[in-house]
């Protein structure tokens, strides 16, 4: 079963509602590094191609280095989820930290890191959208697996991210 392939949200999601919005969408914080925003802005353009985001998620990108969760954690990556299926959830990605991860492992890997970010936190939400209900450690593998396999079918269709 693909989970960013499955069509459980269609017995959830009510697409006939006059406030029902789909799609990807992305949102940048004044100051995210421009080489940072192409990617995205080009990686999600082929998302929507090979996707289908059955309720409207925007994704935030941060200038900081992280993001505190709601238990005080820092993270690079988090997703809101509501318990009802007719709010939209978000994304919020940091990206404070990619200078210093092209300094170390090249502009390549750097932006990679974010795209997988993007990638792992949309698991998630296909997750939920689809009502997969599987323990945590069982999401975070399959986000993780999501990740690689995505962010490299999405490499073999450029030379540079």
């Amino acid at each position: 079963m693909n989970v960013w392939k499955n069509d459980n949200w269609k017995h959830i999601v009510d697409n006939n509602s006059k406030y029902y919005r789909d799609g990807l969408r992305l949102h940048f914080q004044k100051g995210v590094d421009s080489e940072v925003k192409r990617a995205c802005i080009e990686f999600a353009k082929w998302l929507r191609k090979q996707y289908y985001f059955p309720l409207r998620v925007p994704v935030y990108f941060k200038t900081s280095k992280y993001i505190r969760c709601q238990d005080g954690d820092l993270v690079s990556a988090k997703i809101f989820v509501p318990f009802d299926k007719s709010l939209e959830p978000y994304i919020t990605i940091a990206t404070g930290d990619v200078t210093e991860i092209k300094l170390k492992k090249g502009q390549d890997d750097a932006l990679a890191g974010v795209l997988g970010s993007m990638v792992h936190e949309l698991t998630h939400y296909f997750q939920w959208i689809n009502n997969i209900n599987i323990p945590d450690n069982q999401a975070e593998r399959q986000a993780n697996y999501y990740r690689n396999k995505i962010v490299n079918k999405y490499a073999m269709t450029r030379e540079h991210p």
